[in-house]
């Protein structure tokens, strides 16, 4: 194999470790994430039943001065009925005063209904705390552990961020740029052992990133290794591992 093929083959499993640290990382940070997630939900809900207390308590105070008119309305029904001259009168007043005792004992039983909502969300509100603190008390458990996790983690890609850099300087910078080329759609199958597949006694060779046949010149080359071939098919740089396939 030559040293450019050798170096992209390098160059190409230090890029799939790099990826590779990501999905530890979020991993590592799942089982915090979780907590925090339950937590923001708790806090949401927490707020969602302050406003509702904040809006019942608008309501009980709406309901409280209505109160207060009609308790004037009364008042005034009151010195009405020392004056009443005929029947019809004092009819109309009666209604008056029916309707007004109505509404008065429909307000105040709102103004009942409003308290006891707002005693139970008190309530709820006293659970989500006692929640809230016992996921801040899970939270400083896992804490510390998951940090030397994740500094852990950041130590190794760190260094393998190194390996990288100290490969690539001694790469020919066409050769990377062709490499970067391909790996914007590839990703980290742009090179790619040859895959050789069984058919009755012999084997055909394929591409280990599209799995098409590849022609006898072309397999011919990839195991020689003296440059650098593309799959025909679908462009991605092949080599050829014989421990690995003719296993």
């Amino acid at each position: 194999m030559n040293i450019h093929l050798e170096h992209l083959v390098k160059l190409s499993n230090i890029n799939k470790e790099i990826d590779s640290f990501e999905p530890r990382i979020e991993k590592v940070k799942s089982e915090i994430n979780i907590i925090l997630n339950k937590k923001e939900e708790l806090s949401k809900n927490s707020m969602e039943i302050e406003d509702g207390i904040k809006n019942a308590q608008l309501d009980i105070q709406k309901n409280e001065l209505h109160l207060e008119g009609l308790s004037s309305k009364l008042e005034d029904i009151s010195k009405k009925h020392k004056v009443i001259k005929t029947e019809k009168e004092l009819k109309a007043l009666n209604l008056e005063e029916d309707i007004a005792k109505e509404q008065i004992t429909h307000a105040n039983e709102e103004i009942e209904k409003l308290d006891r909502l707002k005693e139970n969300r008190a309530e709820e509100l006293k659970e989500i705390a006692k929640e809230i603190a016992k996921l801040d008390e899970d939270i400083k458990k896992i804490e510390d552990s998951v940090n030397d996790e994740l500094k852990t983690i950041e130590n190794e890609r760190k260094s393998v961020f190194d390996r990288k850099e100290k490969l690539i300087s001694t790469m020919d910078q066409k050769i990377i740029m062709y490499y970067e080329k391909i790996r914007r759609w590839a990703e980290n199958t742009t090179v790619v052992p040859l895959r050789l597949v069984a058919s009755g006694n012999n084997f055909i060779a394929a591409c280990g990133g599209c799995f098409l046949k590849l022609n006898n010149k072309t397999f011919d080359a990839i195991k020689k290794g003296d440059e650098i071939i593309t799959c025909p098919h679908c462009g991605r740089i092949l080599y050829y591992d014989p421990p690995k396939e003719e296993s």
